[in-house]
C-alpha cells in the first residue's frame, strides 16, 4: 500500500489586500446574500461569478419548506450565469455568508459537495482553472481552481 497526499493551496488575504477586480466581487457576493430566502436555516449566502465577457452575475440561496427543492447561492448564480451567456466562460467566483445574527460569518465558508461537482463542470467547460474566493467578515480564501475544492472529483468519462 502506497499514501498519497492531497494538498489545497490557499491564500489568505484581508479585503484590503484583494485586487480592485476581487474586491468589487466580494462585495457583490455580500449584497446577493442579502437578497437570500433562507427563513429555515436562516444562513443566507451569496456568489458572484465573473465571466471572460466581464459579466458579472450573482446569485443567492433560495430556500423552500420541501428541503431538496432549494438551491444554493452558488448553483443559483452558475446556472443563471450559463442560462443567459452560454458562449462566456467562468474566470473567478466570490462566495460570502451571513448567520443567523444578520452579521457576515467570521471565517469564509466552502461550497458544498453538490455545488462543488457543478462548479466543476463549469471549470471543465471553461478548459482553465475558475478561481475561488471565499470571503469571511476580516479576510479571504483565495484557492487557484474549483477542482483545487474537490480533489476526488466526479470527472468526464
Amino acid at each position: 500500500m502506497t499514501r498519497k497526499d492531497i494538498v489545497t493551496p490557499v491564500e489568505v488575504a484581508a479585503y484590503d489586500e484583494l485586487s480592485a477586480s476581487d474586491r468589487r466581487l466580494a462585495e457583490l457576493a455580500r449584497e446577493a446574500a442579502s437578497r437570500a430566502y433562507a427563513p429555515y436555516s436562516r444562513f443566507h449566502v451569496g456568489a458572484a461569478i465573473l465571466l471572460d465577457n466581464d459579466e458579472i452575475v450573482t446569485g443567492a440561496n433560495q430556500e423552500n419548506v420541501a428541503y431538496p427543492s432549494g438551491t444554493c447561492a452558488e448553483r443559483s448564480a452558475c446556472f443563471y450565469a450559463h442560462a443567459r451567456y452560454p458562449e462566456a466562460k467562468f474566470r473567478t467566483i466570490a462566495i460570502a455568508a451571513v448567520g443567523t445574527d444578520g452579521k457576515e460569518v467570521a471565517e469564509p465558508v466552502a461550497p458544498c459537495g453538490a455545488c462543488r461537482q457543478a462548479l466543476l463542470e463549469y471549470e471543465m467547460l471553461a478548459g482553465a482553472p475558475v478561481r475561488v474566493i471565499l470571503c469571511g467578515r476580516d479576510e479571504c480564501y483565495i484557492l487557484p481552481s474549483v477542482s483545487s475544492t474537490l480533489p476526488l472529483a466526479f470527472t468526464e468519462f
